[in-house]
Parts: structure tokens; sequence; C-alpha cells
């Protein structure tokens, strides 16, 4: 028996380290190693996925308003130049058909002259236009005299009797350097101030001004030297075409000059007029819608030509003389003086829209085309402005009408 239990209790004493496995129960140590690794691949996941979207969205909305406001600034734009064009069209509309149509109570040489005033001498005169009130003007003390006779050099007393209603001093002879001039060969100042040449041609016309109510026509003589590509070329004729009527002025052929003797031929509507060299020293009429004045500012080959309400001409004929012909290498014929015209045009009443080579720098706004600053700035246009004779009317760019065409002037020098 003992040994039966010595042997249970043997077993007994082996089944007591039974519970040392416990222990290696203990090992559960790994299982934490696992949970803490596990979770942290997961946030490094979700950290750069979420990035991108914001990225993708942003530049997204930024060009849907770029392309908004662009949209409505032009629809101002075009709205506003629409209505602006409009009214400049219709405001000198209205006073350029008015002003065609003068009566003589408005033209400023419609007046009366009076008696002179007994405390100073000087010349008075009686306006009879509604534009200066009726008023009675008097010459200055520098120039008393409307007409100069000891000396016609001198200045004299300009009264206009339009708008203007005054009295003034004034040179009865042009001025090459003053506004609206022509001369020499043939050099222009236009409206503008601006000086050029216009070289033309030899024995052609060209239109200097076409407006509405008033064309200017100029015949060209000139000489063509030997090896030269274009002609030396000067004014010799001029005609003033108006309503109906034309009035030429020309200086005839000479062989050689003299000073004392008068070279101008003058027509009016064809035929040949003379302007007396005594008393008051003029020539004029009245058409029933102007009043038109040839009058002498000197002793010979000088006069003043005024069409009431459109233009007042100052022109000299003088030749070509041996000076500028040796300075200029001109080569002129020694049977020929070359007479020709020194000019200076006052114009009234032009349209906006003159045309002509002198015409057209009296537009507003005009800019001359020439190069400035050069010793002959040239002007072109001979083909827009040349007329197949002294008294048409027709050009490419003229714009004065009437019913009938002039036919060529009779008794005028040809060259």
């Amino acid at each position: 028996m003992a040994g039966a239990d010595d042997g249970k209790n043997n077993e007994d004493t082996k089944k007591t380290p039974a519970p040392v496995p416990a222990p290696k129960d203990q090992k559960p140590a790994p299982v934490p190693k696992e949970e803490k690794p596990k979770p942290a691949p997961a946030p490094k996941e979700e950290k750069p996925k979420p990035a991108p979207a914001p990225k993708e969205e942003k530049p997204k909305p930024a060009p849907a308003p770029k392309e908004e406001k662009p949209k409505p600034a032009p629809a101002p734009k075009e709205e506003k130049p629409k209505p602006a064009p409009a009214p400049k069209e219709e405001k000198p509309k209205p006073p350029k058909e008015e002003k065609p149509k003068p009566s003589p109570a408005d033209d400023d040489t419609n007046y009366d002259v009076l008696t002179p005033d007994p405390k100073t001498g000087c010349e008075r005169a009686f306006c009879k236009s509604k534009a200066c009130n009726y008023k009675t003007l008097t010459c200055p003390a520098e120039c008393p005299e409307r007409k100069p006779k000891k000396n016609k050099k001198s200045k004299g007393c300009f009264i206009n009797c339009g708008r203007k209603c005054e009295a003034t001093c004034k040179w009865r002879k042009p001025k090459c350097n003053g506004y609206g001039s022509l001369c020499y060969d043939p050099r222009f100042v236009g409206g503008d101030g601006v000086m050029f040449y216009f070289h033309g041609g030899k024995g052609r016309d060209f239109a200097l001004v076409s407006d509405t109510n008033l064309q200017i026509n100029a015949y060209f003589i000139g000489n063509r030297p030997n090896g030269r590509k274009r002609d030396y070329t000067w004014v010799q004729s001029v005609a003033v075409m108006f309503d109906t009527d034309t009035l030429i002025l020309s200086a005839k052929k000479v062989q050689q000059w003299d000073d004392s003797v008068d070279v101008l031929l003058i027509k009016w509507n064809g035929k040949e007029i003379t302007v007396p060299f005594t008393g008051d020293a003029e020539w004029k009429t009245n058409t029933g819608v102007r009043e038109v004045v040839v009058e002498r500012t000197d002793d010979t080959n000088t006069v003043r030509v005024t069409v009431g309400g459109l233009v007042e001409i100052d022109m000299k004929a003088v030749p070509v003389t041996k000076e500028d012909n040796k300075a200029h290498n001109y080569q002129l014929p020694s049977n020929d003086a070359f007479a020709h015209f020194e000019t200076q045009f006052r114009f009234s009443n032009l349209s906006d829209n003159v045309e002509g080579i002198l015409g057209k720098t009296y537009r507003p706004g005009y800019v001359s085309p020439v190069k400035r600053g050069i010793a002959m700035p040239l002007m072109g246009g001979e083909d827009k402005y040349e007329t197949p004779s002294l008294t048409s009317t027709r050009c490419k760019l003229c714009i004065f009408q009437r019913n009938y065409d002039s036919t060529p002037a009779i008794g005028i020098a040809q060259y």
C-alpha cells in the first residue's frame, strides 16, 4: 500500500509541476506588439489622400470670374460713341445752308459814305446792315481815309458793316507771309499757318478753293529748263465763281516789265471791264444777292477784290526778276517777263467741308501732311484738283455746283 501511495504521491508530485506552464502563458506580450503597428499606417494613408482634393477644387472656380468680368465691359464702350456723332452732324448743317444765302443788307460793304468828321477829318460811313444795327463808323486817326490817294502804299481804313461792325486800319496789298497767301513759284500759306509749295504744271488749271457757294481756280504758267523733271510755275490768272457769276483777273504777257504800265486784264461774266485810275478808282456792281467791288490800291497793277459775304482778295501783278531767275536757275527766255500774281485771300462763311489746294487748310481740325522744317515742303494733289479750264467747276474733289459750267475764258494769255 505504501508503495501504492507512494506511486500516487509520485503521480501527484508529477502532476503538481503541471501548473508550471502558466508562466509560459504569460507570453501575451506579443499581442500588444501586433495591435500597435496596425493603427499606425492608417493615418499615413489618410493624410495624403485628402490633400490633392482641395488643390483641384481651387483652380477650377478661379477662371470663371475672369471670363465674366470682361464681357460686360465692352457693352458701355459701344454705346457711348454711337450717340456722339449724331449731334456733330446735325449742328453744322443748318448754318451751312443758311450762310450761302446772304441778302444785300447783310453784306460787309453795305454802307453809305458820309462827310468826314468835322473835327478830325476822318472818313465816316453809315452802316445799312442789320448786323451792325445801323451804326455810323468812323475811321481811326492813323488811317483816316478808306482809299488813300496821295500815297496808296499806306494803310487804308477798312469799314466792316457785317458781324464785326468795325473800322480798322489794314494794308491794301497782299502779305506773302500771311494766312491765305499765294506768291512766288507758287508758295502757299494755308489757313492753318503752315507754308507749302504746290508745283502744278505749265498751262494747267487747278481749284484753289471749292465750297458750297464759292470756287476759285488758278491758271499756271511755267517753264521747264533743260535737264529738269518738272516745270517751274507761277499763277497768271484767277477766276472767282459764285452764284451764277464769274470774275476773272489776269496779268497780261509782256516782254519787258515796267512798273508804270498796267498789265491787268479783268472780266466780269465774259466781258472786259475797266477799273478807273482816278476818283474812287473802283468798279462795282450789285448782283441783287451781293455787291462785287474791284478797287485799285496802288497806281498800277494792284487791286482789292471784294465779293460780299464770301471773300476779299488783295492782288498784285509782278514779274520774275532777273535776280530770281539767276538765283533759282529758272532759265527763262529773254522775251517774257512772266508776269504773275502775289495774292492773299480772306474768306467769309467757309463750310467745314471746304475743298481745294488752299481751301482744305481752313477745315476745322485740319492737320497738314507736309514735312515741316525743310526748305520746300511739297503738297501734292494735282490729280485731285485739276480742272478742264480756268472757269470749269469740275475736279475730282470739287463740291461747288451751279446750273451751268461756263466756257473757257477768251482773251487770257495762254503759255
